[in-house]
């Protein structure tokens, strides 16, 4: 029988890789400051049919804009798509399968929209 005892820790996050010295003691991390890159992440339009009794609908997830705008672009690509949708937590939902159209247009407007899924 083994006396081991497994146990899980999450303080090792503190100490840097390079000189092996807690963060705020550490000397190498702020001689190597990186510049900080401002990109948003891309714009995924999927679709999706889980749990919507076999209905499909098509997401949009990842769209940088506030609530208002959101729905102002959503009713914008109903109309284009003749669907009816919504928006839910920054997710817009269209319903049927309009991925392809849906990225032509949110590729006018944005810069990196991609299909994901199947």
């Amino acid at each position: 029988m083994s006396e081991s005892r497994l146990v899980f820790s999450t303080a090792g996050d503190s100490i840097c890789r390079g000189c092996h010295k807690p963060l705020k003691n550490c000397k190498c991390r702020s001689s190597e400051l990186k510049p900080v890159q401002n990109t948003e992440p891309a714009i995924r339009i999927s679709r999706e049919s889980k749990g919507r009794k076999g209905k499909g609908v098509t997401l949009i997830r990842g769209c940088p804009l506030p609530e208002a705008e959101l729905k102002k672009l959503s009713k914008r690509l109903k109309a284009l798509c003749g669907s009816g949708g919504t928006v839910k937590d920054g997710v817009i939902e269209i319903q049927g399968d309009h991925r392809d159209k849906l990225k032509t247009e949110m590729a006018k407007h944005f810069k990196d929209v991609k299909l994901s899924g199947g």
